[in-house]
């Protein structure tokens, strides 16, 4: 039975909310995952619905920002799905009033990663805190947001390995599942950016009142001509319209309902004069028309419009104003935004509508390749223990089909085509010589248990030197065995 025992649960309240909901007493354990495919695997899970969660673990020793680089990995699985929360991790600041017993949402971190959604916000946030090296203040940098679609990671309620590299270059990657999702580099991928602008407009200029924005006139020169009638209407009757043969002028398009009646209770000193309800009028349904004929409208040659002066350039034109550029107060240039402040505990600080959320193997190391074997022994066994409890093609296509009835028409005509024609060839053709080649192969699972909720860094040499250091276990691979048999049959015959 998986217990707590290296992780500090957070007895503090967050500030500035009502008291029902301030406690941190979203509930934690460490269990097995609910539709897991590895017996025995645990992890670390939230277990609680809309209620503030903060649990935290203090590193062997902190991480420092020099020559190497951060590799921050670890898996989750949204075994019930997501409606509104987060599954991010925060590497909190090496500071000397650092106490993981007092963890909250304004406890100072050095790097804030992972999945966060809420609706149909699907986020993958990677933050860290910046020092402006002038005054001492920290301010939060946030990378751009991926291009890729994140929506399956949070739907298919398997489990994912969420990674970020960060390297002394000022070069970053996120990763899900091994495969890049975003990168870029701090000094030119993070909002706001690290560095200000060397010049900044002068707030105290302001723009002359004879500055002229105008880059076209009327020209004043321009006189009205003499033969222009702004009066003339825009439409005019068409003169040489002719009314159609068979025109009813004297009948109307509605005449009243011959079969109408008046209702019994009808009160003309209530209601008025009653009178028969208006129908189309039959006579009109054969003729051109019926009422009084008159000519079309048609676009009048002579209508002008009002007049307006053309426009012209204008020679008084000083461009759109700006504020002249002066040096910018606040300037610094810090070219090695990578060098952050040193982190040694890493928690998670969580509001979530849902429960269930499944943590495991958190790895911070500096070293990518033992990141990436770390990730095979642990994530990679999840990955083909689930790949491997799929059902097969033909349950997927009878599930589908299920779905879309129309999908049979489609399984029908793509089976039975081929086997019609391959009947066909062979009634009327003679039978080939053919090679039968069938393969064996075994999927051979790693059987090394899977690690639980660890956390390490260092390089390899320390994690073979140190087992309490770095905890990563090494796993004897097993070389696959191919069996191949062919099988080769002659038959003869016209």
């Amino acid at each position: 039975m998986g217990t707590l025992d290296s992780w500090v649960l957070s007895k503090a309240k967050k500030e500035d909310i009502d008291e029902d909901i301030a406690k941190y007493d979203g509930k934690w354990e460490v269990e097995d995952m609910k539709d897991g495919k590895l017996p025995g695997d645990k992890g670390l899970v939230l277990k609680s619905r809309a209620k503030h969660h903060a649990i935290s673990a203090q590193l062997l020793r902190p991480f420092i920002f020099d020559t190497k680089p951060l590799i921050v990995q670890y898996e989750v699985n949204f075994q019930q799905g997501i409606d509104c929360g987060g599954a991010y991790v925060k590497l909190l600041s090496q500071t000397p009033d650092l106490n993981l017993d007092e963890f909250v949402d304004k406890t100072p971190y050095t790097i804030m990663f992972g999945p966060d959604k809420c609706g149909e916000d699907y986020k993958l946030h990677f933050i860290f805190r910046h020092k402006n090296p002038k005054t001492g203040e920290y301010e939060e940098k946030h990378a751009k947001k991926p291009d890729s679609d994140l929506r399956t990671y949070y739907t298919d309620k398997k489990t994912h390995l969420y990674t970020l590299v960060v390297n002394p270059d000022n070069s970053f990657e996120v990763l899900v599942d091994q495969a890049v999702v975003n990168s870029g580099n701090l000094l030119t991928d993070m909002t706001p950016p690290i560095n200000p602008a060397a010049e900044i407009e002068d707030p105290d200029d302001h723009k002359p009142e004879d500055w002229d924005e105008r880059p076209k006139i009327q020209d004043p020169d321009a006189v009205k001509p003499e033969d222009w009638d702004e009066d003339a209407p825009k439409q005019i009757p068409d003169e040489d319209a002719v009314k159609p043969d068979g025109w009813l002028d004297d009948e109307s398009e509605y005449t009243s309902d011959p079969d109408a009646v008046k209702p019994e209770d009808w009160d003309e000193d209530m209601d008025g004069e009653w009178e028969a309800p208006q129908v189309p009028n039959a006579l009109c349904e054969t003729a051109p028309g019926c009422g009084a004929w008159q000519r079309p409208m048609i676009d009048n040659p002579s209508y002008k419009g009002k007049w307006k002066a053309p426009m012209i350039d204008n020679p008084n034109y000083q461009g759109v104003w700006k504020p002249r550029k002066i040096a910018n107060p606040a300037f610094f240039e810090d070219l090695h935004p990578f060098r952050m402040t040193p982190f040694n505990a890493v928690g998670l600080e969580l509001w979530s509508m849902s429960s269930d959320i499944f943590f495991d193997n958190f790895f911070i190391t500096n070293e990518r390749h033992t990141a990436d074997r770390w990730a095979n022994d642990g994530w990679g066994l999840k990955k083909a223990a689930e790949g491997a409890a799929e059902p097969g093609l033909v349950n997927q296509m009878m599930t589908a089909a299920d779905e879309r009835p129309w999908l049979w028409v489609v399984y029908v005509l793509t089976v039975a085509v081929p086997l019609v024609l391959i009947i066909v060839f062979c009634c009327t053709g003679k039978v080939r010589e053919h090679t039968v080649t069938t393969d064996h192969q075994r999927l051979h699972l790693n059987s090394a248990p899977p690690h639980t909720h660890t956390f390490a860094y260092g390089s390899a040499e320390e994690k073979n030197s140190d087992a309490e250091d770095s905890p990563a276990e090494e796993v004897n691979e097993e070389e696959e065995e191919e069996e191949e048999e062919e099988v080769t049959e002659e038959v003869r015959g016209q």
